[in-house]
């Protein structure tokens, strides 16, 4: 790594979420930042947990004009590393580049120092079910009448995900699809300080309307709601039934045994539903974040929906993916205004319910079959080119 980045010394902390990609480069790692020593001239790349243990050390490490600080939190969005940093009093450190970040999703570059990793895009056929399933998309799309009309997986709860499964409750949509909800609580955004505010104006750029029968149906609880057995992935099948394994509040842990459950996929989850409604983790942040959730419809070849942010669509056009414009009105991808995005995204859904979907199905092959082959060929990619793009990100920030 000296050679690649002028004879400077890269000192990781080994519970870095880029450590594997960076670990061929590494001079110095380190477990416990307390134990570190001044490298000069060295970079030191920090998690973001080891930050908020050892947050005095750290700072004061930044402020030192020798070396170079990098804190990663690349498997979360940049709207929570730069809401974060906000609250951690980073500010001044970050303008002045004597902190650089590296997150999950895109940041405004005249704001923020970073760079983004494409964490998830590889990670997902680190499971031999993913791959598996992979191989049977011509096998799925032979079968054209299937029991469900989408797909719709939500975990953690958010507001866009609460106003589809209320809205999609009311007119019957959800008995329709396979779906579940592992979060009972409510969103309280507008409780939000507004520290946590970041890009928006104000509240009402994040804070989705919905009412039914004179209800604020935002802020009523949900059930939690389970696959069915036979659609959960084998891992996890035991914890499913009576009782389940919570009632209320936040069941994921529980339900995935504390591991990363929710990205191993059931092929039949897949093979029984015409596409995926996908909710992303960010909506009304105006930057990119692509987790888990759409990786794996594109990796085994699934249409999709996306529930995302402004712009979504058009970010992973640029990446090579391609979508589905040619069936599907996907111009709720350039809606800017949060509310009006997902009522559009809602309608966009219902009316494709109410079409012949095994046509539709047959009409999104071809883009199916190229984005499995064109991610196949991206996720080999993300790892080799990562080195390179972290030099140029440093060299670029000194």
């Amino acid at each position: 790594m000296s050679i690649m980045l002028g004879n400077r010394k890269l000192v990781v902390d080994q519970h870095s979420e880029i450590y594997r990609e960076l670990s061929p480069w590494i001079d110095a790692d380190f477990w416990n930042p307390k134990d570190i020593e001044l490298i000069p001239g060295a970079i030191y790349v920090f998690c973001r947990e080891s930050v908020n243990y050892y947050m005095t050390k750290i700072k004061q490490l930044a402020d030192n004009d020798q070396v170079t600080v990098v804190i990663d939190n690349a498997a979360e969005g940049s709207e929570t590393l730069a809401t974060w940093c906000v609250i951690k009093g980073l500010m001044p450190l970050i303008e002045q580049k004597r902190i650089l970040l590296v997150g999950g999703g895109d940041m405004d570059p005249a704001k923020w120092p970073y760079m983004s990793f494409e964490y998830f895009l590889p990670k997902i056929f680190d499971f031999d079910e993913n791959v598996e399933t992979s191989n049977c998309l011509d096998e799925f799309f032979q079968l054209k009448d299937k029991p469900y009309k989408f797909l719709f997986l939500n975990g953690r709860i958010r507001s866009h995900r609460k106003y589809l499964l209320e809205r999609f409750r009311i007119n019957g949509l959800l008995d329709q699809s396979l779906w579940t909800n592992l979060d009972t609580n409510l969103v309280l955004v507008r409780n939000l300080p507004q520290k946590y505010w970041l890009d928006y104006n104000n509240l009402e750029d994040i804070q989705l309307r919905l009412t039914h029968q004179g209800q604020d149906l935002m802020n009523q609880a949900i059930q939690l709601k389970y696959l069915p057995p036979e659609y959960e992935a084998p891992a996890f099948r035991s914890q499913i039934g009576l009782p389940p394994p919570v009632t209320t509040g936040f069941a994921k842990q529980q339900l995935f045994n504390n591991t990363w459950g929710d990205a191993v996929i059931n092929g039949t989850a897949y093979r029984d539903t015409y596409f995926s409604l996908v909710t992303e983790t960010v909506f009304n942040y105006p930057y990119s974040f692509r987790t888990e959730k759409i990786w794996k419809p594109i990796g085994v070849g699934h249409p999709f929906v996306a529930v995302a942010n402004r712009g979504f669509y058009r970010d992973l056009q640029n990446m090579g993916f391609k979508t589905f414009g040619h069936v599907i009105d996907e111009s709720f991808d350039q809606i800017d205004n949060s509310q009006d995005r997902i009522e559009r995204i809602a309608q966009v859904v219902e009316d494709l319910c109410q079409q012949d979907l095994a046509s539709f199905y047959t009409e999104c092959y071809n883009v199916c079959k190229y984005n499995q082959q064109h991610y196949a060929e991206y996720r080999h990619r993300v790892p080799q080119e990562f080195p390179q793009q972290f030099q140029q990100f440093i060299e670029q920030n000194q």
